[in-house]
């Protein structure tokens, strides 16, 4: 076994959904998620916004507005059939899909955004991931769309029954709907419900959400998850998706360094800045969580490394 910041190339590609989720465990704090919209023209032409995310060095890809019955990927060559696979090879890192629990019943604070079939969370979808090779589906909400909480916890037990990847499950802001973003409540029915990944927002990004409420989910997940073997186990996500991942390097340091002193496994930055964040901002949180020395192992390494077809 290995820890994810170890993990080369055709490391990522090999693992299976509870080796990928035990890896990021033993990381101790240290595991980048950035978050990309696949139908914005990308940050930098000739390339897809995912590419640069990798390039910064982010270790897991959750690709964001991803239509699963018209899959396609702005900066994906033109000849490519199948932009996914494209994009796999090309990055090297595992996949995540937003796909949205949306509420026709939620009590709706702005207008609300009306998705494709393709985007919201139903059983079609878990088994389109499962075939496009996804490796990861988070249950949340882009703004205006009408994603509720309670919604979010019927899609967990379905996706679990149908999806074969990790399923990450939370809100990162109100998503155009009433009532409390995130709360102990809310973590405890996640967790009944057997997510893999609770999607949290990071301290400061929105508000009544600080570091002893983090501080308060993590105690519990932590306690929860002693003796637990990997499957049961439960991992925290703390979210930058209020346009904060658009803000200069100290906010992106403050905000990390409160994420992972207070129990977060896994961080993701968001999307705001045309359909990315600041890249640099990439590279000034990975250094903040883990130094020089392991953000620049994860932008140096070859995605020929560990892999067989160069052999």
């Amino acid at each position: 076994m290995k820890r994810l910041l170890n993990y080369q190339g055709g490391d990522y590609l090999k693992a299976s959904p509870m080796e990928l989720k035990q890896a990021i465990l033993a990381s101790e704090g240290r595991v980048i998620v950035s978050e990309s919209v696949v139908s914005a023209q990308p940050y930098i032409g000739g390339l897809t916004n995912a590419e640069i995310e990798r390039a910064f060095g982010a270790d897991i890809l959750l690709l964001n507005a991803l239509d699963l019955e018209n899959p396609t990927i702005k900066g994906v060559p033109e000849e490519a059939s199948n932009h996914l696979a494209w994009l796999k090879r090309a990055t090297s890192r595992p996949l995540g899909v937003n796909l949205e629990p949306v509420d026709t019943n939620a009590a709706m604070t702005q207008s609300r955004e009306e998705l494709p079939a393709g985007r919201i969370a139903s059983i079609k979808n878990y088994k389109l991931a499962n075939d496009l090779g996804l490796d990861l589906i988070c249950l949340t909400g882009n703004p205006g769309t009408g994603v509720t909480n309670s919604q979010i916890l019927e899609s967990i037990k379905e996706a679990k029954e149908n999806f074969k990847g990790l399923v990450i499950a939370g809100k990162m802001h109100a998503a155009g709907t009433d009532g409390p973003v995130m709360n102990l409540e809310i973590v405890k029915d996640f967790i009944k419900a057997s997510t893999d990944i609770l999607l949290v927002p990071a301290p400061y990004t929105v508000p009544h959400f600080n570091e002893d409420d983090l501080k308060e989910i993590a105690d519990y997940v932590y306690d929860y998850n002693n003796g637990k073997n990997i499957e049961e186990k439960v991992l925290i996500m703390s979210a930058i998706g209020t346009s904060q991942e658009t803000s200069d390097k100290d906010t992106i340091r403050q905000i990390a360094l409160a994420a992972k002193a207070n129990g977060a496994h896994l961080q993701h930055i968001g999307d705001a800045m045309n359909g990315i964040s600041l890249p640099e901002n990439i590279y000034t949180m990975g250094v903040a969580i883990r130094g020089v020395r392991w953000q620049m192992y994860q932008m140096s390494s070859s995605n020929f490394r560990n892999g067989e077809e160069w052999r």
